[in-house]
């Protein structure tokens, strides 16, 4: 596997591929707000964080992904799987609790920690493995897993396929874009439940499909794609919680009601607020003003909504083809995963389309 990576201060690009170091212009590097960090012919990485100089990946395994389930972009032009190679070393029939099974995100917290959602299901659509369900949580500065999160039977359930995570204190909020809910998790406790189980927000609707380049995306069966639950924000102030289906559109519900075990499913659904009619996006961030920065699927684009609601094109480029999770750094730059998903086997009747290399790019926003 090869890489090209572009260091964090420095504006020259290195490419690193069996030995060689070949250097771009720095004059060629400023006219790209767009500039490529990394790029591989093997793994596809939906997912990125970068942390003091350095930069993790990750990537599904029903996506025809070779290498580590969770990277860490070396300086030799590689992927070293991390935390370790055991936690890298999942094969069908061996445990699932100690070991990534099928990684879909990962994020940062600011306070040392790496957290990492498994799936816990190997295959897209299927039924997460006993233990497999798990959100786990590294320490960047030991490199070493420090807590897991297993998601019982009744949290994870049939179908479910655990998405993504967002953090308000000692509190996690998940998507489940297979069964549709969101799942909330005491960190301190360990404890996690459902919620909003099967409800209209969670719900993919039929009339909105995913459409890339023209072409309405399919699942295994041969119909539209329906992905349930799968973005979601916190407000600045952490009052809210945003999310939707992929292909939208977005609500919002207070924290407060989320946080309250004590309410019945229909006083919380009553709590549910329509937020933002977006279009089908792969991945979102949010900056500490309340722009929401998301991935225009059917354009190709980075788009921003403005906390009043106003929509503006970011950026476009023919090769931001399904950029997923974005992450959004301290130094308000945008690092853009760019895995192809569309194009993966699943969706294209078992034959991958994915056009290598995969690549990361990154962009400098305003401040």
């Amino acid at each position: 596997m090869s890489i090209t990576r572009r260091t964090f201060g420095a504006l020259a690009a290195v490419t690193l591929a069996a030995g060689s170091v070949t250097l771009a212009t720095p004059a060629a590097a400023r006219t790209e707000p767009l500039q490529l960090v990394a790029q591989s012919e093997g793994m596809v990485w939906n997912a990125v964080a970068a942390d003091h100089g350095r930069i993790f990946v990750a990537g599904p395994r029903w996506s025809g992904s070779t290498g580590p389930a969770l990277g860490l972009v070396t300086a030799d032009g590689g992927v070293a799987p991390y935390p370790d190679a055991a936690w890298n070393a999942w094969r069908p029939g061996t445990a699932a609790d100690t070991a990534f099974v099928n990684v879909n995100s990962i994020n940062l917290d600011g306070h040392g920690g790496l957290w990492v959602v498994d799936t816990g299901a190997p295959s897209f659509g299927g039924d997460p493995l006993p233990g497999g369900a798990k959100l786990v949580r590294v320490d960047v500065a030991g490199n070493r897993v420090t807590r897991v999160y297993p998601f019982s039977s009744d949290v994870a359930l049939p179908r479910s396929y655990v998405d993504d995570v967002r953090f308000n204190g000692h509190t996690a909020y998940l998507t489940d874009a297979g069964r549709p809910g969101l799942i909330v998790l005491d960190l301190r406790a360990g404890a996690a439940r459902r919620v909003l189980d099967g409800h209209p927000s969670t719900t993919a609707p039929t009339d909105r499909p995913i459409v890339v380049d023209g072409t309405v995306v399919r699942g295994t069966d041969g119909n539209t794609l329906k992905v349930n639950a799968d973005p979601l924000e916190l407000s600045p102030d952490r009052r809210w919680l945003y999310y939707g289906p992929l292909s939208g559109p977005w609500s919002r519900v207070p924290t407060q009601a989320l946080d309250d075990p004590g309410l019945s499913p229909a006083q919380l659904a009553a709590q549910v607020r329509p937020w933002a009619d977006l279009p089908p996006t792969g991945g979102t961030a949010m900056d500490h003003k309340g722009n929401l920065y998301f991935s225009d699927l059917a354009h190709n684009s980075i788009a921003r909504r403005s906390p009043d609601g106003r929509i503006a094109q970011v950026v476009q480029d023919p090769r931001l083809h399904w950029t997923d999770a974005l992450f959004l750094d301290a130094h308000n730059t945008l690092w853009l995963p760019v895995p192809q998903l569309d194009r993966a086997a699943p969706f294209n009747g078992g034959i991958s389309r994915i056009h290598f290399p995969v690549q990361l790019f990154r962009l400098t926003l305003e401040r």
